[in-house]
């Protein structure tokens, strides 16, 4: 990963780099750090206007560019709004959008512009970035070097075939196979699969931090586990807005079928080229008796059976022509339509081991909740027999003022009768107490 880096991104001078680091590290207004990796310092040179590009051939080579915004704009037919969505500088939801003749992905750490010959990423430092590349060009050259083995293979198989069952049809056929897949989608399908790891690895890292907390939480109940748990469902609440985004993103593209076929990007190169060079042929065909083809045909020159030959073979080629092109571009569809399916299952995956972990902290919370309600009742059964207590209590305290009235009677010479006063006093307050108790249990106020 070292010797990429180095190769990838232009040496820095040595007066740039505390400037620079000092600029990158220091955070922004809202608290979060700029984008990773990136050139904050160089980005900020509106003047200049220029940012230095990864740009990765259909060959798996690449290489640093440096250009403006407006030359990315004319190279791949591209508005200014398109460009804002890869700004580091803003954060933005995840979008794919197919244009003309590009594709702008917008994934998590994975901003590019992708083209039928070439992939334009902003140069970073992210380990995310780098290893899309580093799998980009992997899968370029493996591919590059089936199709080389495929070709020597089938070699012999076509010197047996006669010359003319080689046409065009068939070419096109075998291009066109359920294994094929065009330039941007394998750069589409990397960027899909980087974005979904991302995604997976961080749910994963969430999981193993959530489940031992909330068990914890379960067990012992503090304000250090509550406030663990808080910010631990503000980050899962954020993670799964992230991959709700993502996942209906590849929602959306597969129910427009529109959306998917302005994405087949070689399809559209290979109708304007073939249109391109179809006309460079009529304006180049010149018959050989030196007649003019804008000349208008005698129809006494041409027999009428050979105008309606021409014509039949010419509505019949020209069927054909729509015909494959509407084959293919529904094959295109289908094998973009795969290809999404397949990472609409694996982000669909991430969003329920979420909403699963979501779930279980709602529960967990539930069972906080019912666990305080006990503790609560508790309190309040407590203090209901504290308050039948202090009112039997009370009894005495009215017993003691009625006999410290200031008169006399015969009962004061009486020894015993402070000791009866005492003994009936007492079991008529057990008497009152054991009646409240009971009243408490009948109307179910208390546990039995």
């Amino acid at each position: 990963m070292a010797d990429l880096k180095e190769r990838l991104l232009p040496p820095k001078p040595a007066s740039a780099i505390n400037v620079r680091e000092a600029v990158n590290n220091r955070p922004s207004a809202s608290g979060r750090v700029p984008f990773q990796g990136v050139d904050v310092l160089g980005l900020k040179k509106r003047g200049q206007g220029l940012r230095s590009w990864i740009r990765v051939d259909s060959s798996g080579n690449s290489q640093i560019i440096e250009i403006d915004k407006f030359t990315v704009m004319r190279r791949c037919d591209l508005p200014a709004r398109d460009l804002r969505l890869l700004d580091p500088l803003f954060v933005y939801p995840s979008t794919i959008l197919g244009r003309e003749k590009a594709i702008v992905v917008n994934l998590e750490q994975i901003r590019c512009i992708i083209t039928a010959e070439e992939v334009l990423l902003l140069n970073s430092l992210d380990s995310y970035v780098l290893q899309y590349v580093v799998e980009l060009q992997r899968r370029l050259k493996t591919t590059g070097v089936d199709e080389v083995w495929q070709n020597d293979g089938n070699h012999g198989a076509d010197l047996n075939r006669r010359r003319g069952s080689r046409n065009f049809d068939n070419l096109f056929a075998n291009t066109t196979s359920p294994d094929y897949l065009p330039f941007e989608f394998r750069a589409l399908e990397v960027a899909l699969e980087a974005a979904c790891t991302f995604l997976d690895s961080q749910a994963a890292e969430l999981e193993i931090e959530a489940y031992p907390l909330l068990d914890e939480l379960t067990s012992k109940i503090s304000t250090l586990n509550l406030e663990r748990v808080r910010r631990l469902k503000s980050r899962l609440v954020a993670l799964t807005r992230r991959v709700q985004k993502v996942r209906d993103e590849i929602e959306q593209l597969m129910d427009d079928d529109g959306d998917m076929a302005e994405m087949y990007l070689t399809e559209k190169k290979m109708r304007m080229e073939s249109f391109v060079y179809g006309d460079q042929s009529v304006t180049g065909y010149r018959p050989i008796d030196g007649a003019s083809i804008s000349a208008p045909v005698s129809p006494v020159s041409s027999p009428p059976e050979t105008r309606k030959l021409e014509k039949s073979l010419s509505i019949a080629r020209s069927r054909h022509e729509s015909m494959r092109s509407s084959e293919s571009a529904t094959e295109s569809i289908e094998e973009l339509e795969m290809l999404l399916e397949a990472y609409f299952v694996v982000i669909d995956s991430t969003l329920n081991k979420l909403t699963s972990l979501k779930e279980y902290i709602d529960d967990t919370e539930d069972f906080i909740n019912i666990q305080l309600d006990n503790v609560r009742n508790q309190l309040i059964q407590f203090e209901l027999l504290l308050t039948t207590a202090t009112f039997v209590v009370a009894i005495f305290g009215v017993v003691a003022g009625i006999f410290g009235m200031n008169f006399e009677i015969p009962m004061f010479g009486n020894p015993d009768a402070f000791k009866w006063v005492l003994l009936i006093t007492g079991v008529s307050g057990i008497i009152i107490f054991s009646a409240f108790v009971w009243f408490f249990r009948y109307k179910r106020l208390m546990p039995l």
